[in-house]
């Protein structure tokens, strides 16, 4: 059926123009943004909400409504336009205070901040690998909630995407593991329009990217982007196939109706200029002084995806009802997830150590996710390609494979920064507790996706595993040194670095009880005596971040503190035994995580860390950025300043300074 059937080709034109040109006047008037993108995809965003797209605009959000992912996220006047023409709470006047303090039509589109908004997007290749994300939780959650006749999970996931976009190795990683899953409910709608801000695109990128596609196992097609029915047509056959993912890649031109910019830099970064906005509406057949214009018909067309949008929620309602009274047990748990709420008696199988285990942290890890396992069936996840050394393999479940959606264990293969994006769209999608594994040197290669987790928020558990030189052998190369600092200094990321097995079963509760945030659990190679815990503090304690393990024998009379994290914190008791057998009066306090213990009243600090003692020393195996907080102006700080060495980790921790011994004599320096 021809688009424009039952519709004139001026009222048609009219929708495009509309989004071009308050795309245009927005960011005009903030003297700010991108406005060549948002005019050059006009005519898919008309036909992706007006013919494809399941969606109510009075409930951005409705589980089963299909989603958006818009990867090129400078381009965000396209979507708040016609999240504004489709009737979500956008108003014409946040679309004149694009950019502005508190507005909810920002920079780059930001979830949670405006309706609709299904991903925070703007670092390019984000959006994208968010989508896979997404279309991999679609697929889980179908698999564990659908029942015969009832398809309560049941949604696409569509990515927009750039040259930008196709040419970030995110984008590619992300790719190719969607190709190998056959994600065949995600769609990718690549806009080609030849241009970068540094010039034409052949500049730098001349491959072809069907080809590329079409090898990591996409259905690809070729179509004019301004040609409705190729775009309409196009979206159908991509719906129609069951295998693939798709990507259709849409020949389009950045500005599209500027004289002067269009299919140039000069469109991309930059307001046109009042100028070159007047000519570009003279040319689209638009009146040229009139600003933030929406002419009624155009409203009245758009309007229609509020009735649309109430219709097909209502029909699922219905679904789900008849749904929830035949299969009340998973319809109830479906109900659950979705709200993030934690399983009834979810932590009642977690394991508590005893004083005569010895094992890394990284293997008790593994004990406590088999054991949440057990009771959360939406904890899913995997690591890039490290699950036996990192012990995040689901003992009870296989692989996660096309054909195989039930399964939990995720095979991300060597794709760190992948691995973190699509953990992202999985929370985004709502309904699974996404969890990725790594070592903590890699944790790097990750980091844009971390952060995103961090300012979206998103509860990610990123689980981080050979965490310091006691890795030993490996070398410099696998030693992290400044990691844990620079994951300290990220804005709304909890970071545990726990000191034995039980820490670290609180350190997972921590990170199951978040819903405002990712966790990272920081985790060691080398085994750690279980303390024991008749003798020290008990672990819960670590739920505030930090605590005092072991008193000083004259509490009334502290006269230093030792402060430490992980493995290091076993240095500390040691060093606590051979300054008190001296009679100095010697406090341990374990501080697993800065975040939470920050977070704590002031008198619980003051009661951890007494002002008054100002005799403190600090022991990580980390860079020693960030602990003069802790330790003060008159502390100690042991650390590392350099990089690490290749040789078994006994050698390492002697050579570089982390014995009881060194922890004394620094001690004594002080007093």
């Amino acid at each position: 059926m021809n688009t424009l059937e039952n519709e004139t080709k001026q009222l048609t034109q009219d929708c495009l123009n509309t989004i071009r040109c308050l795309s245009m006047d927005a960011v005009q008037q903030a003297n700010s943004g991108h406005p060549g993108t948002p005019m050059e995809l006009a005519s898919i965003a008309y036909i992706l909400w007006t013919k494809h797209l399941r969606y109510n605009p009075e409930n951005p959000n409705w589980p089963n409504r299909d989603r958006v992912i818009l990867s090129c996220g400078h381009a965000c006047m396209l979507i708040y336009s016609i999240l504004h023409l489709t009737g979500y709470k956008i108003s014409l006047d946040d679309i004149k205070n694009f950019r502005q303090w508190e507005s909810v039509t920002p920079g780059h589109n930001e979830y949670g901040v405006t309706p609709g908004i299904e991903a925070t997007t703007g670092p390019l290749g984000q959006g994208v690998s968010n989508g896979v994300g997404i279309a991999l939780a679609e697929k889980y959650l179908a698999t564990l909630f659908n029942r015969p006749n009832y398809d309560v999970v049941d949604h696409y996931t569509y990515a927009i995407c750039s040259d930008g976009d196709i040419m970030e190795g995110v984008a590619q990683e992300s790719a190719s593991i969607a190709g190998h899953l056959g994600l065949n409910k995600l769609i990718a709608i690549y806009s080609d329009n030849k241009i970068t801000i540094d010039g034409t695109t052949d500049l730098t990128f001349s491959e072809d990217v069907g080809k590329r596609y079409e090898a990591y196992g996409w259905f690809v097609q070729r179509i004019d982007g301004n040609d409705l029915d190729a775009i309409d047509q196009a979206i159908i056959a991509a719906k129609a196939q069951s295998e693939k993912p798709s990507i259709i890649i849409a020949r389009t031109n950045i500005g599209y109706g500027s004289p002067n910019k269009q299919d140039t830099s000069d469109a991309h970064g930059a307001p046109l200029g009042d100028e070159e906005i007047a000519l570009t509406k003279k040319n689209l057949g638009w009146d040229p002084n009139k600003k933030f214009y929406v002419p009624s018909e155009v409203e009245e067309k758009y309007r229609k995806a509020i009735p649309r949008g109430k219709e097909l929620e209502l029909q699922w309602d219905k679904v789900y009802a008849a749904y929830a009274k035949e299969h009340h047990v998973p319809a109830a748990q479906y109900h659950s997830v979705l709200k993030r709420e934690l399983p009834q008696d979810w932590d009642k199988n977690l394991p508590t150590f005893s004083p005569d285990e010895t094992l890394a942290t990284r293997q008790a890890s593994g004990k406590v996710l088999q054991a949440l396992a057990e009771t959360f069936p939406t904890l899913i996840g995997g690591s890039a390609d490290l699950s036996g050394s990192c012990n995040t393999e689901i003992k009870s479940s296989g692989s996660f494979a096309k054909g195989a959606e039930q399964n939990r264990n995720i095979r991300f293969g060597v794709r760190e920064h992948a691995m973190g994006a699509i953990l992202n769209g999985m929370a985004l999608n709502g309904g699974v507790r996404p969890f990725g594994s790594t070592f903590l040197i890699f944790s790097d290669y990750m980091r844009p996706s971390i952060r995103l987790a961090a300012l979206t928020p998103l509860p990610v558990t990123f689980v981080y595993t050979h965490d310091s030189i006691g890795l030993g052998e490996d070398g410099p190369t696998h030693q992290p040194i400044e990691q844990l600092s620079s994951l300290r200094a990220m804005p709304n990321l909890n970071v545990i670095r726990p000191c034995d097995a039980n820490e670290t079963v609180e350190a997972w509760k921590q990170a199951m009880l978040r819903n405002d945030g990712p966790t990272t659990i920081v985790l060691s190679r080398q085994k750690l005596a279980t303390l024991d815990r008749t003798k020290v503090a008990p672990a819960s304690g670590a739920a505030k971040g930090a605590y005092t393990l072991s008193e000083a024998s004259n509490s009334s009379k502290i006269q230093i503190i030792l402060i430490a994290t992980g493995a290091e914190v076993h240095l500390a008791l040691e060093a606590q035994t051979s300054l008190e057998k001296e009679g100095i009066s010697t406090r341990v306090v374990s501080i697993p995580c800065w975040e939470l213990f920050e977070q704590q009243d002031a008198s619980y600090k003051q009661s951890v860390l007494p002002e008054e003692v100002t005799a403190r020393v600090s022991i990580e195996a980390a860079s020693p950025h960030g602990w003069e907080k802790w330790v003060g102006l008159k502390g100690k700080v042991i650390g590392l300043n350099h990089f690490g060495a290749s040789a078994p980790a006994p050698i390492l921790m002697e050579k570089f300074g982390f014995t009881a011994a060194n922890i004394v004599n620094n001690a004594k320096e002080l007093l």
